[in-house]
């Protein structure tokens, strides 16, 4: 397949508690790198780990000089380790893909000939879903939620297997926050993106380390922190409830008129009431969520920190080359021959 114009390649992996199946990863992954006869680097983002996942990375960097690692202060989250390690790729494209093997290496030239047709970002949806059934479903909540901020077409393709021109960072380069979403930092800069089905594997190693809590909770964090879309509908139930009003108005003096009595009882009114007052504390709510996201901007608190860092300042090999980047020099090379070490 053709990756015509491809100088330059970076991969990016977050990392958590993954130290069982990175040896794999690194076996079939670099290998796939190699074929592509480009300069390559892999940055592997440990997000504070509980495991021995940060030793296994140092292993894995000083036996592979293609290989850096970052290490997160704590647990960030996806994003978060992502746009770590966004930040200090060289590459002119960037790949992500998780650190399971449930987004196959073997697939990646799919993304980046597809990107070679003149998209910006090109995501590798599954052909086939791989998860449980609540995992599947969180998952299509999400991409509702991405929905009111990337459109509905390319939300519904996105995919943690993504390729992307680096030069796209720059319309982000200034973001800072805890709540992260690489999709929608993305769409600040392009509305170039496409999408390549492939195959979708089931987790080498280990157990998702996202639930239906957690999807569910990312979800409502992009729409109130990177969309309007919760004040809208704050809108619009304040507008449903001002018409319910008045239908009830007209109601009561209708009856009042036609029976000349009195209105209906107590229970009526309390139920119109509880509606009413439903509707102000859902809209206060959201409003507080609004607030609340002002807050955390105002503090300047971090999307990540940085604990360590190794690798990249090895010799070339391989007809590598040497990089200047917005963080310092750095060397791309290709795998040197040989399996990955045990």
């Amino acid at each position: 397949m053709s990756t015509a114009g491809l100088r330059t390649l970076s991969v990016v992996v977050p990392v958590y508690n993954s130290a069982a199946g990175l040896s794999r990863l690194v076996e079939r992954l670099l290998p796939v790198l190699d074929s592509l006869s480009v300069p390559y680097e892999v940055v592997m983002v440990n997000d504070g780990s509980r495991d021995t996942s940060w030793d296994r990375l140092q292993e894995l960097s000083a036996a592979y000089p293609a290989i850096r690692c970052l290490n997160l202060m704590r647990n960030y989250g996806q994003h978060n380790a992502l746009l770590a390690g966004i930040r200090a790729a060289k590459g002119e494209v960037i790949v992500t893909m998780d650190d399971d093997l449930q987004n196959p290496p073997e697939e990646m030239p799919n993304l980046l000939a597809k990107m070679a047709e003149g998209y910006d970002v090109v995501y590798g949806p599954p052909l086939q879903e791989q998860h449980g059934l609540w995992r599947d479903l969180a998952s299509q909540i999400t991409k509702l939620a991405l929905e009111s901020t990337m459109g509905a077409e390319t939300a519904r393709q996105v995919s943690a297997f993504r390729a992307f021109r680096t030069q796209l960072r720059d319309a982000f380069v200034t973001f800072q926050g805890p709540f992260v979403s690489v999709d929608v930092l993305l769409t600040w800069a392009t509305a170039k993106f496409a999408a390549v089905k492939v195959r979708h594997d089931p987790r080498a190693v280990g157990a998702s380390q996202y639930t239906l809590r957690k999807l569910v909770t990312h979800a409502l964090n992009m729409m109130t922190g990177f969309s309007t879309l919760p004040l809208q509908l704050a809108s619009w139930l304040g507008f449903s409830c001002t018409i319910f009003g008045l239908v009830v108005l007209a109601y009561v003096l209708g009856r009042f008129v036609m029976e000349g009595g009195s209105v209906p009882g107590f229970p009526f009114l309390a139920s119109v009431i509880a509606i009413f007052s439903g509707a102000q504390l859902f809209a206060l709510g959201i409003i507080g969520e609004y607030l609340a996201r002002m807050h955390f901007r105002t503090m300047d608190k971090p999307a990540y920190a940085i604990r360590d860092a190794m690798g990249g300042e090895r010799e070339l090999l391989g007809g590598g080359v040497a990089m200047q980047g917005a963080v310092g020099p750095m060397r791309i090379a290709r795998m040197p021959a040989g399996d990955a070490r045990e």
